[in-house]
């Protein structure tokens, strides 16, 4: 009696994972959560692109509804952004010195470059400002990141309207070349929502890196010719080593920022553009888009967990 009550209970062994496996592969079951393949990502992608598109509108309208002129701040804060620099760098620093139609050439730099910052700062909270959603539902992550740059591109749209008016108000007549504006905006969309990929995934394990991108863009932006022509700036110091300026010329931002001013401006001439730049705005778009869309698909497992 007293060795039946010390004999501890016979527990059932555990059967080896590749029994559990193939009971699982019998009745049909997945792993909850396991990332698709490359193609089969791009397919679910595609199937909520209404989705996508509702979400971007969505945000869009949200982000305004709180203060009394609304929806007329995605016009104004370019606008403002475009004032203070007009003062700080055009006037008291002399930059619009040489430089032909220097308000339509700055306003189309800080709408432009407004897209692209607009869209990297909130694709690096895409994941971790939205857990309650990624924890929700199922859906390719992917989606958030590039519906944030949607809805740049939107806001951005509004934005044009008001350059418009300040082309024309300055004497820049409309011309065929404006048409040149849309395949820029899809190369520099393209590279945006690779970006935004990238920096989503990167978000998603290290939240500190929205604090420290703020700073990343401020200096990107100080070297992208945003308030300031690279080509004259550059002619003035003829001591500094050639392959700066094409560095410089040839930073992704700068890229989109002159192809926008050569599409809308007249007096910006193709000489100012560095050599083949279709083709290294359409290298950076294709390096960006699909290295960054790879880039974050590859942890598509990882999002919400933790």
């Amino acid at each position: 009696m007293t060795q039946a009550l010390h004999t501890p209970p016979r527990t059932a062994e555990a059967p080896p994972e590749a029994d559990l496996a193939a009971l699982a592969a019998r009745h049909g079951l997945s792993v909850s959560g396991a990332r698709p393949s490359l193609s089969q990502y791009v397919r679910q992608l595609w199937a909520r692109r209404h989705f996508i598109a509702a979400f971007s509108t969505a945000k869009l309208t949200a982000q305004y509804s709180q203060a009394k002129l609304g929806q007329v701040w995605q016009v104004l804060t370019p606008l403002l952004n475009a004032a203070v620099y007009y003062l700080i760098f055009g006037k008291l620093m002399g930059t619009s010195r040489g430089v032909p139609d220097f308000v339509p050439f700055l306003v189309t730099g800080v709408f432009v470059w407004t897209f692209t910052q607009s869209s990297i700062m909130a694709g690096t909270r895409a994941i971790s400002g939205n857990l309650g959603l990624v924890r929700a539902l199922h859906f390719p992550r992917a989606a958030l990141p590039i519906s944030f740059c949607l809805q740049q591109l939107q806001q951005l749209l509004f934005s044009m309207a008001a350059l418009v008016v300040i082309l024309l108000c300055f004497g820049v007549p409309v011309a065929a070349s404006w048409l040149l504006a849309v395949p820029a905006l899809v190369l520099q969309f393209a590279f945006n929502a690779g970006i935004s990929l990238i920096v989503a995934r990167l978000g998603a394990k290290t939240p500190d890196l929205a604090q420290l991108m703020p700073f990343v863009l401020r200096t990107w932006m100080y070297a992208s010719g945003v308030m300031f022509s690279i080509s004259h700036i550059m002619s003035k110091h003829t001591d500094a080593p050639s392959w700066l300026t094409a560095v410089l010329q040839a930073n992704p931002a700068a890229v989109y920022i002159d192809l926008m001013r050569f599409a809308l401006i007249d007096s910006f001439q193709g000489s100012q553009l560095p050599p083949h730049v279709w083709a290294i705005a359409a290298g950076w778009a294709l390096l960006a888009g699909v290295g960054g869309f790879i880039y974050f698909w590859k942890a598509e497992e990882t999002y919400g967990r933790g």
